[in-house]
């Protein structure tokens, strides 16, 4: 391997924005040795957080945010070291704003999906805690993964260009999100909850929704799905034709006690059975 001229490796240093996270993979990749590396440590050019992990030091009068938060670490996986996986299920709900009172509690989850999740993102002490998801609910692992962007805070100031806000997050699409959160149903989220966060979405695309539905691997899934959105009848449901859908053969248990839907042939709550009234 070849190595690089100080001068040339100090640049590539200063590429990371301030704050910002690289391990050991990325150190390999651009060919800084470990001797050049604790170097850069001992110089200050770089903070040992972790084992195999750096960190740019950040720039003075930086936020208690940022400094805290999750959002530089992820960043950093995703964009810096191109680690393929993404924020999704009821994370992705909250993020694009269709759950905001889970927003409750010093520590919020943030459900991670994919094979690619690094262990030392996992084990770094921020201000949420990090839950590694498999992901194999969809035949195509991309399909409704996009890049979401968020606005500076009213506090930044102009032409940060490698500022961590002006970052997009790999994220699922509230149409994607929602069918990984019924994933989740009864086993970490409740049957109410779901119920809660269905009503509010309103404005789903249902292009995008046949196409994830079509792709779904759980029967489980897809029956729940339209459990609620036939009780909640917003105006995408019309659009989706669940003739070209396989919803599976045979009745699905899913709770002790709860009632079997006449439609979807699963077991539920009485309040989500058609004609039932909402437990308040």
């Amino acid at each position: 391997m070849s190595r690089q001229s100080p001068s040339k490796l100090k640049s590539l240093l200063q590429s990371v924005p301030p704050g910002f996270l690289i391990d050991s993979g990325w150190m390999k990749r651009h060919a800084i040795s470990r001797q050049s590396t604790s170097a850069y440590v001992a110089r200050g050019w770089l903070e040992r957080v972790a084992q195999g992990v750096y960190r740019r030091p950040f720039s003075r009068g930086e936020s208690s945010e940022a400094r805290s938060g999750w959002k530089i670490p992820l960043l950093s996986a995703q964009w810096l070291m191109g680690y393929g996986f993404h924020v999704g299920g009821m994370s992705a709900l909250d993020l694009r704003g269709h759950a905001h009172y889970l927003r409750l509690g010093d520590a919020p989850s943030i459900y991670l999906y994919g094979e690619d999740v690094p262990d030392w993102l996992m084990k770094l002490d921020t201000d949420a805690h990090f839950v590694r998801h498999r992901n194999e609910l969809f035949e195509d692992p991309a399909l409704g993964v996009d890049d979401a962007t968020f606005s500076l805070s009213d506090s930044a100031e102009d032409g940060l260009t490698l500022s961590p806000w002006l970052w997009p997050i790999k994220m699922s699409s509230a149409e994607r999100a929602v069918l990984e959160t019924l994933d989740e149903v009864p086993r970490a989220i409740s049957f109410h909850t779901m119920d809660t966060v269905f009503e509010a979405l309103v404005s789903l695309r249902p292009r995008l929704l046949a196409r994830l539905l079509m792709q779904c691997r759980s029967v489980k899934v897809k029956r729940l799905f339209f459990v609620y959105a036939d009780k909640h009848g917003h105006p995408w449901r019309k659009h989706i034709d669940i003739s070209e859908l396989d919803l599976g053969r045979g009745d699905r248990s899913l709770l002790s006690g709860g009632r079997l839907h006449p439609t979807y042939r699963i077991t539920v709550p009485a309040d989500l059975l058609p004609g039932e009234a909402s437990d308040a």
